[in-house]
């Protein structure tokens, strides 16, 4: 029996080789690809059975994270966990921050919560009617930051200058909502929030005012002055009315929380408005000067700006307190001191005598 030529034998045995490496190939794919199953179950299965909470650091190497969440018990096999960022989250990075973990939470959904970044954060109420100084104490005194630093990120314009050129500072412009910040957030930070959500809410009310005359610096102003005046939501439109047919008939606003903001400017205001105060020379003095002051007040809310947008249809030039937070309103003089003589002087006549 002849033997097979020499050129043939080779091509066999390249042929051999091929399929034994493809053999080889594919047995180790099936035992990879059983592997990686088993890897995958394991990080999905659910673990633990009490809330962690941890402190990553800024600038820790994934290989720490990794083991200090092991060490933690929020994930059980850091080899695992890397191997999972490494083939099924490439290019994504571990966030530092704060965590919170409610147990039972599986390896997979706490990756996916550092990698997300999905710190705890803390709920601050910032309420309407605030002045600058005393947002930044609210702030200050929940643990948000240094007082000084939050008046210094408010002293300046820069972050509403595109939209009121005139501002000197962020006083108007610091929307009151509940906000909510990670620990360590810069006062810096929480100040630009707060404006930028004052951007958001205040566009919708901008051609509404601009059909009253009002540009942004006005509404606010005039929004800031509603906010001080009004306690019932049902009745700013109704004061917003007073004051913008005062202004459109040249009559001075009269409107005591100015006056208040002037002393508080001073550093002077000592909780009582006295008769010459009401002299006051100061440009928001709107006894002394007609039109609106130079700027707002407060930090007027979403019910003050609507009010100062769409004012109510009414004729009304006076207003005066029940002093249950509502107002009886008044088209003439001799309507309002009729009513001041009601809801004032003999009221307050009728209360010191029954409390002898």
């Amino acid at each position: 029996m002849t033997s097979a030529p020499p050129r043939r034998r080779r091509r066999r045995l390249l042929l051999w080789s091929v399929a034994a490496v493809v053999a080889a190939f594919i047995v180790l794919g099936a035992t990879a690809a059983v592997l990686v199953a088993r890897v995958e179950r394991e990080l999905e299965r659910p673990r633990g059975t009490e809330t962690i909470e941890l402190t990553i650091e800024r600038g820790a190497p994934v290989t720490s994270i990794l083991d200090q969440l092991t060490a933690a018990g929020v994930i059980g096999d850091p080899l695992m966990a890397r191997l999972h960022l490494d083939y099924r989250r490439p290019g994504e990075t571990l966030q530092a921050g704060e965590y919170r973990f409610e147990q039972p939470m599986s390896t997979v959904d706490a990756l996916d919560r550092v990698i997300r970044g999905e710190v705890v954060t803390y709920p601050v109420t910032v309420v309407e009617g605030l002045t600058l100084r005393e947002t930044a104490e609210r702030l200050a005194s929940e643990g948000f930051g240094e007082l000084d630093a939050f008046l210094a990120a408010m002293a300046s314009p820069a972050l509403i200058a595109d939209l009121d050129p005139a501002a000197e500072s962020l006083e108007g412009y610091l929307f009151p909502d509940t906000y909510a910040f990670p620990r360590g957030t810069g006062e810096a930070d929480i100040v630009e929030a707060m404006v930028r959500n004052f951007r958001r809410r205040v566009e919708e009310h901008l051609d509404a005012a601009s059909g009253q005359g009002l540009d942004l610096r006005s509404l606010v102003t005039l929004a800031s002055i509603v906010e001080k005046e009004a306690g019932a939501i049902e009745e700013r439109p109704l004061v917003a009315a007073v004051f913008h047919n005062r202004l459109t008939r040249g009559i001075g606003l009269y409107a005591d929380p100015t006056i208040i903001y002037a002393l508080k400017m001073a550093g002077t205001w000592d909780g009582n408005l006295r008769r010459r105060d009401l002299e006051l020379d100061s440009p928001y003095n709107t006894y002394v000067h007609p039109g609106l002051p130079p700027g707002p007040i407060c930090s007027p809310g979403e019910h003050s700006l609507r009010a100062a947008a769409q004012p109510a249809d009414v004729a009304y030039l006076y207003f005066v307190s029940r002093n249950d937070g509502t107002h009886v309103f008044a088209e003439t003089l001799a309507e309002h001191n009729r009513n001041v003589a009601r809801w004032q002087v003999r009221y307050w006549r009728e209360r010191r005598a029954a409390e002898r």
